[in-house]
């Protein structure tokens, strides 16, 4: 299963994006949906994640900023990101995980955010 995200894309700061994560071949509201992002040199860090409940969190660098919301009727996952920072500069990635007894995780192939100053 590869997760597939979108919605990458160069934007002035102070502007917004929204990022959408499908996932084909899986019922994604069973999974718990994060984003992550990878800045150059960086290690990857989560930003926001969202349970199968509706449940969120938040990195401290995107609280009041960004959201995370699923579509289950489309099996998608969002995240958007307003006031934008050159500092969200980063290849940002979905991931889901679930565990009924056993460890499932899928990944998606990243989506770049570029934010100039």
């Amino acid at each position: 299963v590869q997760l597939q995200a979108s919605g990458g894309g160069l934007m002035q700061a102070g502007g917004s994006l929204r990022l959408s994560c499908t996932a084909p071949g899986i019922i994604f509201s069973d999974y718990t949906a994060a984003w992550y992002r990878e800045a150059p040199g960086k290690p990857r860090e989560l930003v926001a994640s969202i349970t199968s409940g509706g449940g969120t969190n938040y990195a401290d660098s995107a609280k009041g900023r960004f959201a995370i919301s699923r579509d289950n009727a489309k099996n998608t996952v969002h995240l958007q990101m307003n006031s934008l920072r050159p500092e969200d500069t980063a290849v940002y990635y979905c991931k889901a995980v679930r565990n009924w007894g056993r460890m499932v995780v899928y990944w998606g192939r990243g989506t770049l955010v570029t934010v100039s100053s």
